[in-house]
C-alpha cells in the first residue's frame, strides 16, 4: 500500500502519449465497414467460384482484424493511461496490437496462397459478372476506409529552434497504430484491383488461370506487408532504438556543450509517437548541474523524459 501511495504522488506523469480520439473513432467506422464487406466478399467468392474474390475477402478479413486491433489498442491505451503499473505509459499497447496483427497476417497469407494454388490445379467455372460487381463494391469500401484513415494519417516534419540551425525530418513521429491500418487499407485496395483485373480478363478472354494467379499475388502482398510491420513494431517492443537519429543528436549535444564530459552509458527507448526517454551517464571534470545538460538536450523536443547521472573525475 505504501508503494502505491508513493507512486500515485510522483511529481510528474509518466504517460507521454496523448490519446488520439479522432483516429480511434474513424478506425471503428473503418472496422465496421470492412467487416461487413469481408463477409460479402468471402460469401460471394464461394458462391461464384472466384479465388481472386475469395482471396480478396480473406485479405479483407486480415484488414478487419488489423483495424479491430488498432481500435482495441486505442481503447486500452486510453483506459489505462493513468494506471501506475505502466512505468512509461500505455503507448506500447498500440505497438503490441500492430505486432499481433502482423503475426496473424502471415497465417492468412499462407492460407490464401494454398487455396490459390489448389484452385489453379483444379479450376472451376466462375460467375464473372456477379464476382466483378462484388469486387468493385469491395474496392469502393477500401477507398472509403482509406479516406477515413487518411484524415488522421500524416508524416510530421520536425524542426528545432531556429537559433540552433537544426532542421531535419523524423518519420518516427507517425502514429504507428494508425499508419499500419492505413497502409493495410491501401494494400487491400490493391488486392481488390488485382481481383477485378483477373475477373475482367476471364470474362473477356476466358483467362480463368489469371484468377488464382492474382490470388497468389495478393498473398505475397499480405506476407510482405506483415514482415515489414513485424520489423517495425518489433523494434519498438524490444527497445532496439540505438540506431535512431535521436541517439546521434544526444551525442552531438554533449560534444558541443560547454562541459568537458565523456559519455559512459546511454540508453534510449520509445515512450510515445515520436517521443523518447533516455538515461545518460557522464564523466565530467568540473562541478556542473544535470539541469544544465537537460536544458541543452531539450532542444530535441522528442526527448520527453531525461535522466542524467554525473560522475566527477578525481
Amino acid at each position: 500500500m505504501q508503494t502505491k501511495t508513493i507512486l500515485e504522488n510522483l511529481s510528474h506523469s509518466h504517460s507521454f502519449d496523448d490519446s488520439n480520439q479522432r483516429a480511434k473513432r474513424n478506425t471503428l467506422y473503418a472496422t465496421v465497414l470492412t467487416f461487413v464487406m469481408m463477409i460479402a466478399e468471402i460469401t460471394a467468392g464461394i458462391i461464384y467460384n472466384s479465388m481472386a474474390l475469395l482471396a480478396d475477402g480473406w485479405h479483407m478479413s486480415s484488414h478487419a482484424l488489423a483495424l479491430g486491433l488498432s481500435f482495441f489498442a486505442y481503447a486500452m491505451a486510453t483506459k489505462y493511461k493513468n494506471d501506475i503499473r505502466f512505468s512509461f505509459g500505455t503507448f506500447k499497447i498500440e505497438i503490441l496490437g500492430a505486432y499481433t496483427s502482423a503475426i496473424l497476417l502471415i497465417v492468412v497469407a499462407f492460407f490464401m496462397a494454398f487455396h490459390s494454388i489448389e484452385r489453379f490445379l483444379n479450376p472451376v467455372d466462375i460467375s464473372y459478372k456477379e464476382a466483378i460487381f462484388v469486387a468493385v463494391l469491395g474496392l469502393i469500401i477500401n477507398l472509403v476506409c482509406a479516406w477515413l484513415l487518411k484524415d488522421d494519417h500524416s508524416h510530421h516534419h520536425h524542426g528545432h529552434d531556429e537559433h540552433h540551425h537544426h532542421e531535419h525530418s523524423h518519420s518516427h513521429h507517425d502514429d504507428m497504430n494508425l499508419k499500419a491500418a492505413y497502409i493495410h487499407v491501401l494494400a487491400d485496395a490493391l488486392t481488390s484491383i488485382l481481383a477485378i483485373i483477373a475477373l475482367i480478363a476471364g470474362l473477356i478472354w476466358g483467362a480463368a488461370w489469371l484468377d488464382p494467379i492474382m490470388g497468389i499475388v495478393g498473398s505475397i502482398l499480405v506476407f510482405v506487408w506483415a514482415i515489414g510491420l513485424i520489423k517495425q513494431s518489433g523494434k519498438v517492443l524490444l527497445d532496439a532504438n540505438m540506431d535512431d537519429p535521436v541517439v546521434s543528436e544526444i551525442i552531438e549535444v554533449i560534444d558541443n556543450s560547454k562541459v568537458n564530459a565523456k559519455i559512459t552509458d546511454l540508453h534510449v527507448w520509445h515512450v510515445g509517437k515520436g517521443k523518447y526517454s533516455c538515461i545518460l551517464c557522464l564523466d565530467v571534470d568540473e562541478d556542473i548541474s544535470s539541469d544544465y545538460l537537460k536544458k541543452e538536450l531539450q532542444i530535441h523536443e522528442e526527448l520527453v523524459h531525461i535522466t542524467i547521472e554525473l560522475n566527477k573525475n578525481i
